[in-house]
């Protein structure tokens, strides 16, 4: 057993020291799946399956921040999660909020919720928002002091919470805000249909102001995305990786930016 751990160390070092730095993607998006699936490998409960899938995300952003990556989306919890047995869902929103308060109290990362918030019981909404403003860093760190400009290399890394997400949610939030914020303006419908464009749906979405996302990956062997940042992920790699969530080790990652760092990416064109 020894000798296996001292030859896997070996090879995650290898692999690692392969990956030029100049191709980790700036954004990663995961779908955390699986943990009911190990849960029940194990032979454990299903909460048993929650409770070990949230102790990994501490490690999983440990392992993105020393390859340089700048902006972590974590799929949490979806809408239709929110529709789930009471007695498996009630323990989930526990567990993902204790660990959003863990992630808060590294002050490690920048946190920011991604979904739809007032779909959520208040106390959690509230608890999750309490936790987000915690891991935000005095503004003269994250500014600069007296208009100097900070490289965004310095900055904490950000993390976004996706609770309460779906896509197709998140692209009708952000047509719905842009509505009103219009209306306000005073322009009428027709002049807003006459001048909207995928860049204001873009400004108003969750993730505004983010880079989209380079590369999204899915453990847990399923090979769909299930509405993942649908809007922003047009240019994304995908990677499906077959080890649920909770068994996901720095090498499945590691392959995982192997990969994308292989890849021809033409963006479109």
């Amino acid at each position: 057993m020894a000798g296996d751990n001292f030859l896997y160390d070996i090879y995650e070092r290898r692999l690692a020291a392969r990956i030029d730095p100049a191709t980790v993607p700036h954004h990663v998006g995961v779908i955390l799946d699986g943990n009911r699936r190990w849960a029940r490998s194990m032979g454990f409960g299903t909460a048993q399956g929650h409770k070990r899938g949230a102790d990994k995300i501490e490690e999983f952003l440990g392992w993105a921040e020393q390859m340089g990556v700048q902006v972590v989306t974590l799929w949490l919890l979806s809408t239709d999660n929110l529709s789930r047995d009471p007695a498996e869902l009630s323990p989930l929103l526990d567990i993902i909020a204790h660990a959003v308060d863990e992630l808060a109290e590294t002050g490690r990362w920048r946190l920011r919720l991604v979904g739809a918030v007032d779909l959520l019981p208040e106390p959690l909404a509230e608890r999750l928002r309490a936790a987000v403003a915690r891991s935000q860093p005095p503004e003269a760190k994250a500014e600069g002091k007296k208009g100097e400009v900070v490289d965004p290399e310095d900055r904490p890394m950000q993390v976004n919470i996706a609770v309460g997400y779906g896509g197709r949610q998140e692209i009708a939030d952000a047509v719905r805000e842009l509505l009103r914020e219009r209306a306000a303006a005073g322009a009428s419908l027709e002049e807003v249909a006459a001048s909207l464009s995928e860049e204001d749906i873009t400004d108003h979405l969750y993730t505004k102001g983010q880079p989209d996302p380079d590369l999204v990956i899915r453990t847990s062997g399923e090979q769909r995305l299930s509405g993942f940042l649908l809007w922003q992920s047009v240019h994304s790699e995908y990677y499906f990786c077959e080890v649920n969530w909770p068994a996901f080790r720095r090498v499945d990652f590691l392959r995982a930016l192997r990969d994308f760092g292989s890849r021809e990416r033409r963006l479109g064109r």
